[in-house]
């Protein structure tokens, strides 16, 4: 299987993030693929984001709601999207994701906790 083509038709990927001890945290997340990165959102006082800012070296792998995997984890390098791709990535998510997707989001919107987009970019995808 190709690293890349693996994550095609998914609706989760594990994302692995490292401790300052190089243990490994794994959290399954909602992702949309866009440009070749793989871009997720989350809470922006989440554990994964504070061990990004840290080392933004990171493993995906495509998996279920539960985290278990469905393939082989890849490495990659994270980084935060700017408001313009933010706003491109959650017309995305609305696409994919549909009424579910919508659901959540307002959910998250009466949450007082900010929420942040990161992009995964995988090695192999870099040039």
């Amino acid at each position: 299987m190709q690293a890349l083509e693996q994550f095609k038709g998914q609706q989760y990927l594990s994302l692995e993030t490292f401790r300052k001890n190089g243990e490994g945290v794994r959290t399954p997340v909602w992702f949309i693929e866009i440009n070749g990165e793989f871009c997720f959102n989350t809470e922006s006082s989440s554990g994964k984001v504070k061990r990004m800012h840290r080392n933004p070296v990171v493993r995906i792998a495509p998996c279920t709601m539960r985290g278990d995997l469905k393939g082989e984890f890849i490495s990659g390098n994270a980084r935060f999207l700017t408001a313009e791709e933010t706003a491109m990535a959650k017309k995305s998510y609305a696409k994919k994701y549909g009424l579910t997707g919508v659901i959540f989001e307002l959910m998250g919107r009466t949450s007082k906790k900010q929420r942040v987009f990161m992009a995964i970019k995988p090695e192999s995808a870099t040039p």
